[in-house]
């Protein structure tokens, strides 16, 4: 008897357990995002918004006064406290049968080892750029990743020559070695997890070191950020 009663009492705490961690996995579900917010989070409201048509302009990654805007919009259309705010009760009535992507990555080991090359290449690259050019790289390559045009993995593209030179010019120096800053770390994980300045862009280069014509022929200007030019 006594027995049955200690199978029933284990029994019960493995219930409570389990019950107790499915809550945790929900309350964590949605993260509060504001006016300054920043990361795949705000892709993913972005991205709801521009379904839902609240949001022209593309997903960047950060939650400005035209992110803002949209969801105030949103709210007022399912008439909901209209604060900006995307909070518990915003961000379930948006993403009610929206459609999300989960971004690039879906093992914590390749996570890890895009993370440490991209900081590097970030680093190597644009050590000097201001934070939103430093994301603007890895930008680039996670477009060149998502191309047919190139290898399909951040490291690849890295370490990917043409005609025998690398791509790249910190992997022909060395620099690509170099330990990356905390804020070459940080832009990275910003681009990985779908901050995108640049857009599609998939080409940079400095106009002040190099003429790049087959690039401004060929492509198309996206934007300039610090000292680097963007094309698609």
């Amino acid at each position: 008897m006594k027995t049955n009663k200690k199978k029933l009492v284990a029994i019960c705490l493995i219930i409570l357990c389990i019950s107790l961690q499915v809550m945790n996995v929900f309350a964590s579900e949605y993260v509060t995002l504001k006016y300054g917010s920043r990361g795949y989070e705000v892709v993913r409201l972005q991205k709801a918004l521009i379904s839902k048509g609240f949001l022209k302009d593309s997903a960047d990654g950060i939650f400005g006064p035209i992110t803002k805007k949209a969801v105030m919009e949103f709210q007022k259309s399912v008439h909901i406290t209209v604060d900006g705010i995307a909070g518990k009760q915003t961000q379930s009535r948006l993403y009610a049968n929206t459609p999300v992507s989960r971004g690039i990555n879906t093992s914590t080991n390749q996570y890890s080892k895009d993370l440490y090359w991209m900081s590097r290449i970030i680093h190597a690259e644009a050590g000097a750029e201001p934070y939103k050019g430093k994301v603007a790289v890895g930008n680039v390559i996670l477009n060149r990743v998502k191309s047919s045009e190139f290898p399909n993995t951040v490291y690849n593209v890295i370490f990917d020559y043409y005609k025998g030179i690398p791509q790249f010019s910190p992997v022909a120096e060395g620099t690509i070695y170099n330990t990356p800053s905390e804020e070459s770390i940080q832009a990275a994980k910003d681009a990985l997890n779908g901050v995108r300045p640049v857009g599609s862009a998939e080409y940079f280069f400095n106009p002040d070191k190099s003429a790049a014509k087959w690039i401004v022929q060929n492509k198309t200007y996206v934007t300039r950020i610090g000292d680097h030019v963007f094309y698609k």
